[in-house]
């Protein structure tokens, strides 16, 4: 990392991107466009210097130590030529199928994800996979540093690269936040007991909460299963899709009472236990663990653009604005092993993600790590992060999409997701 002696008005690196740009981890956010058409990439450059860069400044400026040991961020020149590939040569040549280039591209996202940044040049890269595959007639994988931003910021970033496809000169939408929450419930005959418990039920939650996160941080780890390895080195990387109906999810959520999120949960633990029994016959059912959820800290009820986050003093700030839930992840009993009431999973995540929400235990944990790095450093505060997450089983994150259907200079999209490298864990 390049030492400045004079670092006075370069912008400081927030502290989260500084714990994810470590000698401990490097994380980086991976998001995957799919196009419905074959990709031209003749006005790629343009874009990129026209659209992308200006959203932040940090698209354009590398990571440097200041006087005192402090990181900034410092403007430089942009060459797009270094951040722009397009791999032909790691797709086979000739008549090769779309189902052929599938594990292709999967061993091409697995092999970028794990190489680290050149020094020296702005944190994000952009890939162009002309070759089709089952899923899409091209692909573009945009690999940005989790020091630039958290998912909220980084997905809304590329979203404002796009357009419409029904109409490129009408904004973009997205579903209020309140269509995703749960049905409000009668309040009015509260008894007093009910109100006592609900002024006291925080203050134990943040108890439990903050107790059990310094736990699973320091010297409690989850059992060894098929979704937890152990190992402290870093492990090839695969990523894996597969497609719900949004519709049916609202449909579940609003006979249950909960909210997506929880729908969304639940169906995630199911299928892990499910995984657990079919990879090991003589897999525990009953292990501990653990899934960390990753909860956006802004105080939001529709989603901000990105013009909005950039603002000073927004009340959706552009930057890593979040923090970890460590919800459970539900036990299978013995005599249950055909998993007869898979709602349980749902209600069981929508109990526990309703009761930590109630609790300051986050607020704490996020005081206890500013208290670390103050007392000793950045780094220390890296190894306790990436150690809280090789403890656990899994990391789930999400963010909301548009309403409309989308393109990207003329492209129709197929579909957008994206994950996380350079963690941990074992599945994100």
């Amino acid at each position: 990392m390049e030492l400045i002696k004079e670092d006075d008005g370069l912008e400081p690196v927030s502290p989260t991107g500084e714990y994810f740009n470590s000698k401990v981890m490097s994380v980086s956010v991976l998001g995957i466009l799919e196009s419905e058409i074959p990709i031209d990439d003749s006005q790629a450059t343009a874009l990129i210097k026209d659209v992308f860069l200006p959203i932040n400044p940090r698209f354009s400026s590398i990571m440097v130590m200041g006087k005192k040991g402090a990181r900034k961020w410092k403007k430089v020149e942009v060459n797009v030529e270094n951040h722009v590939h397009v791999p032909s040569f790691s797709f086979p040549k000739g008549s090769s199928s779309p189902s052929e280039n599938d594990s292709f591209l999967k061993s091409y996202i697995s092999q970028i994800a794990m190489q680290p940044f050149p020094q020296g040049q702005p944190l994000w890269e952009i890939h162009i996979i002309k070759c089709p595959t089952s899923e899409a007639q091209g692909t573009i994988i945009f690999k940005l540093h989790h020091a630039l931003g958290d998912g909220y910021s980084l997905v809304g970033a590329l979203l404002s690269c796009l357009q419409r496809a029904d109409n490129p000169s009408l904004p973009i939408t997205f579903p209020s936040v309140s269509n995703f929450s749960s049905a409000n419930k009668d309040d009015r005959n509260i008894g007093l007991r009910k109100v006592v418990s609900r002024c006291f039920s925080p203050l134990v939650n943040t108890v439990k909460d903050f107790g059990w996160s310094v736990l699973q941080s320091t010297c409690v780890e989850d059992d060894l299963s098929p979704i937890r390895c152990g190992s402290e080195s870093f492990q090839p990387f695969l990523v894996s899709t597969v497609t719900f109906s949004l519709d049916r999810i609202k449909e579940i959520k609003s006979r249950l009472r909960v909210t997506v999120n929880d729908v969304i949960m639940g169906t995630i633990f199911l299928a892990t236990r499910m995984y657990m029994q079919r990879a090991s016959t003589n897999s525990n059912l009953s292990s501990n663990s653990t899934a960390l959820v990753l909860l956006n800290t802004r105080n939001l009820r529709d989603y901000k653009s990105v013009r909005d986050m950039v603002r000073p003093n927004s009340e959706s700030p552009w930057g890593n604005n979040f923090a970890f839930l460590h919800v459970p992840i539900p036990k299978v009993k013995p005599s249950d092993s055909q998993f007869s009431d898979p709602l349980k999973f749902v209600h069981e995540a929508h109990e526990v993600i309703k009761r930590k929400r109630s609790s300051f235990g986050v607020i704490l944990t996020g005081k206890l790590l500013g208290i670390m790095k103050k007392c000793r450093n950045a780094e220390a505060v890296a190894k306790h992060i990436s150690r809280t997450l090789r403890n656990s089983s899994m990391v789930i994150s999400n963010v909301m999409g548009p309403v409309e259907k989308l393109s990207l200079a003329n492209h129709p999209v197929k579909g957008m997701y994206f994950t996380v490298a350079g963690t941990p864990e074992t599945i994100m």
